[in-house]
């Protein structure tokens, strides 16, 4: 509703009991008009997911598909429901949450903080510069073995691995981010006398904070990537170690209920990090 709308079904609700009653038809047809444009919005979004939902289900029930290899979308669900009736499947997702989590936020303390000096500091820059380079192309899956062999099948390797994936996404993103704040304003604000400590808090940070919440994104991203293929290899516990071992015993449903689960949780990692980038940069004018 708008600021006018608004002002007028206040001054109705000062009214006569006439006047009220118009007051709550007003009230009604807002709430209405604004729970069917809620719907329209979530059905539009969603259309594709629906349609794509609708043809995994139809596709094997039909013969389309060889139900063998992919099973309707209802028996997935109800292999996930079993999963979860048993307990099987709350281990796995905490065993997975915790592993990526805590190599996330390791990475993000480590790198964050390394990347705005790297960015501020030009000679660090070009000290560090061939190292990064080499050490970003270097895939994090091809590192695995390696890994293993030095730290061994438990939880270090994998959450060493799931840092190492994240670092290059963070430290890429901040530098550049630091790099890219506009001249001008920190040249207005060395003249206004702001001290560094004041300069870094009140201009290059907030500048920054968009970029460097792309670089967080793409990590959350590759943190989950690279578990999975680590809980594949030498886990007990796990998404990863939930699709392989479905797939090696031919349990087809279970195996297709992980990627699933895989899937919502990058799903919701994107969503909780959009909200504190919402929240951190209202400053930012939103985007036409």
């Amino acid at each position: 509703m708008s600021n006018l709308e608004i002002l007028t079904l206040l001054e109705l609700a000062e009214g006569s009991p006439k006047d009220r009653a118009a007051l709550r038809g007003g009230a009604i047809t807002a709430a209405t008009g604004g729970i069917v444009r809620w719907f329209g919005i979530i059905g539009q979004r969603s259309l594709l997911l629906l349609v794509f939902l609708a043809v995994w289900e139809t596709a094997p029930r039909l013969g389309m598909i060889d139900v063998t290899f992919l099973p309707p979308f209802s028996e997935v669900i109800a292999a996930g429901w079993q999963l979860a009736q048993s307990g099987e499947l709350y281990d796995d997702v905490g065993a997975s949450l915790l592993r990526a989590l805590s190599g996330f936020l390791i990475a993000i303390v480590l790198f964050v903080p390394l990347g705005v000096l790297t960015g501020w500091y030009a000679r660090l820059g070009n000290l560090l510069n061939q190292t990064i380079e080499i050490a970003r192309n270097t895939a994090p899956l091809a590192l695995l073995p390696v890994f293993i062999l030095l730290l061994g099948i438990g939880e270090l390797s994998k959450v060493t691995m799931v840092v190492y994936s994240c670092a290059w996404p963070l430290l890429l993103n901040t530098i550049a981010a630091v790099r890219q704040v506009d001249p001008l304003l920190i040249k207005s604000a060395r003249t206004m006398g702001a001290t560094p400590s004041q300069l870094f808090r009140k201009v290059i940070l907030p500048a920054s904070l968009p970029t460097i919440f792309v670089g967080i994104r793409l990590a959350s991203a590759s943190a989950m990537l690279v578990l999975v293929a680590s809980e594949m290899v030498g886990a007990k516990s796990g998404l990863g170690y939930l699709i392989i071992n479905s797939q090696y015993s031919f349990l087809i449903p279970q195996m297709y209920f992980g990627i699933l689960g895989i899937t919502v949780i990058g799903l919701a990692f994107n969503a909780i990090l959009e909200a504190l980038e919402r929240r951190l940069t209202r400053w930012k004018a939103p985007a036409v």
